[in-house]
């Protein structure tokens, strides 16, 4: 793999050009790369593994797209998906047969979902779960986790992770006192905390079932149980973000992952294959208050649109269970590997990983929730990837996201990617 582009490369050049274009010169915050200290690099083209920037640069890409890239960069069978679609028509602002095997796809693996409403985000799936939580419990208030990013819903951005971690702000300026006073905030994995809070007039508990935008923190034993016992004693619904856990630590998510069977599922990334599109949906009972079978209002003009759809059902078609053992060996290979090329370095770090997902925090303690994740030395962690850019490996921009081993990354991409890994935490040195 080649190194970084220099500050006078095209993607130097392009990047002088964007921020008198685009707010910060791009289109979503973490990707200015501002927290590891530098600029952004502009990707012409992906295959596989392996992205390329516009000055030729090869890395070994473990952000694939935060997530959608399951079976890595252009894959043939969505490709070949998309291109059929697209022959057929872009989008018709009608039903589609496509749209209802998709649902049905979907049910067969999350069996909690047993009716689906596609949208174009995750933003917009939680607004929608959220609105629907509302109608039916007749209740206003939303709690959430320390840390947790459920997209820039106004009443989520407070203590919020991803970027807004990255960045340090506590919350967006915009967001009404009145959206985020209908916000409750509990820490993570802290029963004592959830026993505690006020649930007067809440409507539901919004969770990642595993947070990955404070960086990989699974819940402790029991914690996601406990969830599902409290909401159950209040009387409020348990919505699961599974933007980023669905279809990749199993095949049915974090919910068949840990047992735990939510109200409603909000899911993104896989769910579009590669394109925008996500979803929302659960318990009949529940789904059946949507528009137009019922009174909660939601719409879209590209919901459930056929390039989407068909990007989906490749994906989906390609996680079997044999899938899921191999990204499971590759994720394991990749934590071990950086696990012990840390420990070469006299580096301390704490590596923590599902299936398909990974951080690595530099901290000399497991971290548990956001407050231990905001700890952590985020500066080496900047340099540490700098050095791997240098090296031929695109890792997460932020302390605060998520690394996405592929299908598509083999045994060879994870050892060199350790390699570069060990050479990359000699030259940052030892805490």
């Amino acid at each position: 793999m080649s190194a970084a582009p220099s500050t006078t490369s095209r993607s130097a050049e392009i990047y002088a050009r964007a921020t008198k274009l685009l707010p910060g010169g791009v289109n979503s915050p973490v990707r200015a790369m501002r927290s590891i200290g530098r600029d952004p690099i502009f990707i012409a083209s992906g295959s596989g593994p392996v992205i390329t920037d516009v000055d030729g640069n090869d890395y070994i890409d473990y952000v694939c797209s935060w997530g959608p890239l399951i079976l890595g960069h252009a894959h043939p069978a969505v490709i070949n998906a998309i291109t059929e679609a697209a022959h057929r028509g872009t989008t018709f602002g009608a039903p589609t047969e496509a749209e209802v095997t998709l649902a049905a796809e979907v049910g067969q693996r999350v069996p909690s979902v047993q009716m689906l409403r596609m949208t174009s985000s995750g933003t917009e799936a939680t607004m929608s779960a959220i609105r629907l939580a509302r109608a039916v419990t007749g209740r206003e208030k939303i709690l959430k986790f320390a840390g947790a990013y459920h997209g820039h819903v106004d009443g989520l951005l407070a203590e919020a992770g991803s970027g807004l971690a990255t960045q340090g702000l506590p919350a967006s300026p915009g967001v009404p006192k009145t959206a985020a006073a209908a916000t409750t905030i509990v820490p993570w994995n802290d029963p004592d905390a959830l026993h505690k809070t006020d649930t007067g007039d809440l409507a539901a508990i919004l969770v990642e079932p595993v947070p990955a935008n404070m960086g990989v923190v699974p819940p402790e034993p029991g914690f996601l149980e406990l969830l599902r016992t409290r909401a159950d004693e209040i009387g409020v619904l348990l919505i699961f973000d599974e933007v980023i856990t669905g279809f990749r630590v199993a095949r049915g998510g974090a919910q068949e992952h840990y047992g735990v069977t939510p109200d409603l599922t909000i899911m993104g990334k896989i769910v579009g294959g590669g394109l925008p599109a996500a979803a929302y949906g659960g318990r009949r009972d529940l789904m059946e208050r949507i528009a137009p079978a019922g009174d909660v209002y939601q719409a879209g003009t590209l919901s459930g649109n056929p390039l989407a759809v068909a990007a989906a059902l490749a994906t989906l078609s390609h996680l079997n269970d044999a899938a899921y053992e191999r990204l499971t060996a590759t994720t394991e290979q990749l934590a071990t590997g950086l696990r012990a090329a840390a420990k070469g370095a006299d580096r301390a770090v704490q590596v923590q990983s599902l299936p398909g997902l990974l951080t690595v925090f530099f901290s000399e303690q497991p971290v548990t929730n956001y407050g231990d994740a905001a700890n952590c030395d985020t500066e080496a962690y900047g340099a540490w990837c700098r050095a791997l850019l240098a090296r031929g490996v695109y890792p997460p921009p932020s302390q605060f996201e998520a690394w996405f081993p592929s299908l598509a990354h083999t045994s060879g991409d994870v050892q060199r990617t350790i390699e570069a890994a060990a050479d990359a935490f000699a030259e940052v040195g030892p805490a």
